[in-house]
């Protein structure tokens, strides 16, 4: 059986590719770099994290880019013994426009080294490259109406403009031909994330409405021609929670078609998992699947309906296999391990090393916590509600202005953390910073006031969430006992819907290890291990 989420955590947005008997899942970033993630499977049933493709200053660089900007929206796609990637780099976000600049890049395989970027066009986001039969390409976006009354966490449909369609000349590397607005969508509205397909003489175009809350879905329509007119499928949404607010994946909608070699039908799309009682989705947006069965030329879920399942069958007999509940992660390789991100930068010298401090991983203290240019933060994706998260850091800060710990993590108005700096009378201590939620202001608050006092040498630090709970936790390195520290702290609110609201942001929870130096000199902080655990 087939276990939704496939990809727990942050893994929103999921393009489906099939080459031969090996299947690959592209998701959105955002921020976080190296930019897209594809996973790799041979049934369907177990994924693995093969590929981060936008890897260096030439194909993404997002410093300045806002929270919630950057990669958005990829699509993965194969053909001329090629895979093609397309997606959007977003550079705005609040206000009425969105600057959302659409690029291509190939590789021969998927862990190879993919092309510099070519652009293609900038008039809306969520960019997808179909490879028709007769050997053309087509390339389709939304396309975005800044003259309206929709702005940056408050969408409304008018300004999402229809389904812009316009062939791809693979040869010049450019568009040519009329462009055309060949889908309106339905009357839910906000219709973006378009892909198209063909089968049996049709072309069919599945894209996400309602706003990727919990109104969210996929609709489908269909043509005879690529250039429409498209009908809405009988039913209009195939796969929707937007009307069932008790079903277990919630906000389902924005994915592709995929069918196995055999013929057998399956469509991905996201959701979250939202947490009692404040309907909040720290995991973010995930990626779940479901198998499907054309009735009368049109696609609707196998198990009937339009909700989604939490199990559907597997194309064959596969066995699901089990993830250890405690990763431990010593940095004693040359390379970051893949679990693990940064924040928008292509300069990962200048915010860590693993050869400055052999077996540790030792990050420059640059900008704030919640700085859009310059952040050492590197973290892995929240992928369980309950879950603990360990380090051993060796840092001696000789200011208040550098501090170095660990971090529960959204955005610059949505984390906790734990910090070791220096306080002026105290001398070295480990203390609390939290932003719960402000937006705009992007206020820290100090639930651990100035902080505990420590001895000499390395310490321990350690977050434990349990839902909507987060209590922190430190002691002297080589010491038995934890000590809490601080109040337990709203873990929600590090959530999509935490703070500005269920529009207002659209990655998920961190966790992870962070050093800021606001003097700008740098100061380095040693990481000796990072362990995440889930728990019961």
């Amino acid at each position: 059986m087939i276990r939704n989420p496939i990809l727990p955590g942050f893994n929103p947005d999921p393009s489906i590719c099939r080459v031969g008997e090996d299947y690959y899942i592209a998701t959105s970033t955002f921020e976080w770099y190296p930019g897209v993630q594809i996973h790799h499977s041979r049934d369907l049933v177990n994924w693995t994290l093969i590929r981060r493709p936008l890897e260096r200053a030439s194909q993404l660089d997002m410093r300045g880019n806002p929270d919630s900007c950057g990669v958005w929206a990829p699509c993965l796609s194969y053909a001329d013994g090629r895979f093609w990637l397309v997606f959007t780099d977003v550079k705005r976000l609040d206000g009425n426009f969105k600057d959302a600049h659409n690029y291509i890049v190939t590789a021969e395989t998927i862990e190879g080294e993919w092309s510099d970027p070519v652009y293609v066009n900038s008039s809306g986001f969520d960019p997808s490259l179909f490879h028709d039969d007769d050997g053309r390409k087509w390339f389709l976006n939304m396309q975005w109406n800044h003259r309206t009354e929709s702005y940056g966490g408050a969408p409304k449909s008018p300004a999402f403009d229809g389904i812009l369609l316009q062939e791809w000349d693979a040869d010049t590397a450019t568009l040519k031909g009329p462009i055309r607005n060949i889908f309106a969508g339905s009357p839910l509205g906000l219709v973006e994330g378009p892909h198209l397909f063909r089968r049996n003489g049709w072309y069919y175009l599945t894209v996400a409405e309602g706003g990727t809350g919990y109104n969210h879905a996929v609709t489908m329509a269909r043509s005879r021609s690529i250039e429409g007119p498209y009908a809405l499928h009988p039913d209009m949404h195939v796969i929707t929670a937007k009307d069932h607010p008790q079903a277990p994946l919630q906000r389902a909608g924005h994915g592709q078609y995929v069918e196995t070699p055999d013929g057998q039908a399956y469509h991905t799309h996201l959701c979250g998992r939202p947490l009692a009682p404040h309907r909040r989705s720290p995991l973010g947006r995930e990626t779940a699947l479901q198998k499907c069965v054309w009735i009368d030329d049109w696609l609707y879920l196998a198990q009937g309906g339009v909700v989604p399942d939490l199990t559907v069958p597997a194309p064959a007999e596969a066995v699901a296999v089990e993830k250890p509940a405690r990763n431990e992660t010593v940095f004693d390789t040359p390379v970051l391990p893949a679990d693990f991100q940064w924040l928008r930068s292509p300069a990962r010298e200048r915010l860590f090393s693993l050869s400055d401090q052999p077996g540790q991983l030792r990050l420059f203290g640059r900008e704030s916590l919640g700085s859009w240019f310059e952040q050492s933060l590197v973290a892995r994706r929240q992928e369980h509600h309950r879950f603990r998260a360990e380090t051993t850091l060796a840092f001696s800060p000789d200011t208040y202005q550098q501090a170095a710990g660990i971090v529960h993590y959204y955005n610059r108005h949505k984390f906790h953390a734990v910090a070791v700096t220096l306080h002026e009378k105290l001398g070295r201590v480990v203390t609390l910073f939290s932003c719960p939620g402000d937006y705009l202001n992007a206020r820290m608050v100090f639930p651990a006031g100035s902080g505990e006092a420590l001895a000499p040498g390395a310490v321990d630090l350690a977050l434990e969430v349990r839902d909507n709970d987060l209590q922190f936790f430190w002691r002297q390195a080589g010491a038995n006992a934890w000590q809490a520290l601080g109040p337990i702290l709203d873990a929600g609110v590090i959530s999509d819907e935490g703070g500005r609201g269920e529009h207002g942001s659209f990655t998920g929870a961190f966790a992870g290890m962070f050093a800021f130096d606001t003097s700008g000199r740098g100061m380095p902080a040693d990481f000796a291990h990072f362990a995440y655990e889930s728990l019961a």
